[in-house]
């Protein structure tokens, strides 16, 4: 079975079956190395170098689809690269056609060459579709801020309540992050890949040697230099034209890497806020639901955050997997012994990882629903304890600011020691300042911080979550402005 001959995804599921996968696929790879082939021999044809008869046999054979990846990737192993290989079988398949063209297929060139260059195409496209779910989640978080901007909800740091802050303004960081990781996938796209052409050790040797002598060269439309190739070439391939082979020079796979790593990462923080979101203790915001989608195999009331899952498995493999390419640029002489084939499958794998990541950001984006009245509940469960930063400004000039500090905290700590000990919520409260009094209101039984319960609207006022949300607004507005202006 086809299935069982080659990875389908099986144990990643956050790219398994996702529009990513063909772009990725070693069908995809073999035909980026033929479309590299093909594109060679046009430009060399273009100059003159090799005749232009050539072209079409070339061109023909490289789309038979006679070429087996199966069977490439077992011959691959006699020369440590595939390309050796689909070199020979490419050659055979223009023999049939034309005997001369076969004379001009892999002219001057070299196996990395056709490798790096093919790699380099696999990945714009892969980036391309990991930018189009980048914008599709931008969208979908947009709308989020917008609705939410002034939704309020308990600001957490390290795990504990702190301030108040917004909805709005939470999705505006995860938008901001997307837009971020957006911006640096364009960059990439638009400077950061290039074609490779070097030959045997990056000095362009062959392709000179095979330039000279042709009619182009001996009537002076060429110099016989093979560097005339290299601009026209990259063109040809929507690539840009590197200063010199980066054979060895590892920089465009590390900013790659770099990139990928840093998008699944800004991912993943969505990823991880979602699944704290959707604790059944919290219960702010949940995924979208579907027919199977967040089944236990033992639980049946289970609903589980599994795009978030997906999203942050990817955030969790895809910077070691980088690290491999970013180790890459340690490469000896004019072509790594290693470090090059070392960079293939995780470049491949942070590709698809992404990828999926990204997909699955922008149907969670969508989906997302958010429980407003769940996040005013558990405002209010601290019975004003969210406000101390607040409490601890206003009693300042009064008391000092250490000393109101220290009053806050003891509060705070007798309140949560009373929680600790109740065994059973009462009916009845307990009288203000007493055994059992919640935070505000053992405030309001300390002299020092009378002058706060007394006046119109107090202590509601000074307790009401939207009073005390900064500039949250307009942060989140501007997060919205930079999205606009996309």
């Amino acid at each position: 079975m086809n299935g069982d001959r080659h990875d389908v995804g099986l144990l990643s599921p956050v790219w398994a079956g996702g529009g990513a996968e063909p772009l990725v696929s070693d069908r995809a790879y073999l035909e980026a190395m033929l479309e590299v082939e093909v594109a060679l021999a046009e430009t060399q044809a273009e100059l003159g170098i090799v005749p232009a008869s050539s072209v079409g046999p070339i061109r023909a054979a490289a789309r038979s689809g006679r070429i087996d990846p199966v069977a490439l990737a077992h011959g691959s192993r006699r020369a440590a690269n595939p390309v050796v290989g689909l070199v020979g079988a490419l050659t055979e398949a223009v023999a049939e056609l034309s005997p001369e063209a076969a004379e001009h297929v892999h002219h001057g060139c070299t196996s990395q060459d056709v490798l790096d260059t093919a790699t380099v195409l696999v990945a714009a496209r892969a980036l391309r579709y990991t930018d189009d779910a980048l914008v599709r989640t931008a969208d979908a978080l947009a709308l989020l801020v917008a609705l939410h901007r002034d939704t309020p909800m308990a600001g957490r740091t390290l795990t504990q309540h702190a301030v108040p802050i917004t909805f709005g303004l939470k999705a505006a960081g995860w938008l901001s992050l997307v837009l971020d990781a957006s911006d640096r996938l364009r960059a990439v796209l638009a400077t950061g890949l290039p074609a490779q052409l070097g030959g045997a050790a990056g000095t362009l040797a062959a392709y000179n040697e095979y330039a000279v002598g042709t009619p182009a060269a001996v009537g002076g439309g060429l110099p016989g230099r093979g560097t005339e190739l290299v601009g026209p070439f990259a063109r040809r391939l929507g690539l840009t034209a590197p200063s010199v082979p980066w054979h060895a020079l590892r920089t465009p796979f590390a900013d790659l890497g770099a990139v990928l790593s840093f998008t699944a990462g800004a991912l993943g923080k969505l990823a991880v806020d979602v699944q704290g979101l959707a604790r059944t203790e919290v219960a702010e915001a949940a995924e979208p639901s579907g027919e199977g989608r967040g089944a236990s195999s033992a639980m049946p009331q289970k609903r589980n955050p599994v795009l978030a899952t997906l999203i942050a498995s990817a955030a969790r493999q895809v910077p070691p997997l980088a690290l491999v390419l970013t180790q890459a640029l340690v490469s000896e002489d004019e072509r790594a012994a290693g470090g090059w084939h070392a960079e293939w499958q995780p470049l491949r794998e942070c590709l698809r990882l992404t990828a999926g990541a990204a997909d699955s950001a922008a149907e969670l984006a969508a989906g997302l629903t958010v429980f407003p009245e769940r996040m005013r509940a558990n405002l209010e469960s601290g019975e004003g304890e969210l406000f101390a930063e607040r409490l601890n400004a206003l009693l300042a000039p009064t008391v000092g600011k250490a000393t109101a500090k220290r009053l806050l905290a003891r509060l705070s700590a007798e309140a949560a020691r009373a929680s600790e000990a109740a065994s059973e919520v009462t009916e009845a409260r307990a009288a203000a300042g007493g055994p059992g009094a919640s935070f505000a209101e053992r405030l309001a039984a300390v002299p020092e911080a009378a002058a706060l319960f007394t006046g119109p609207g107090a202590p509601k006022d000074l307790l009401e979550p939207s009073g005390y949300l900064g500039a949250a607004g307009m942060l989140a507005d501007r997060v919205l402005a930079r999205h606009a202006d996309r």
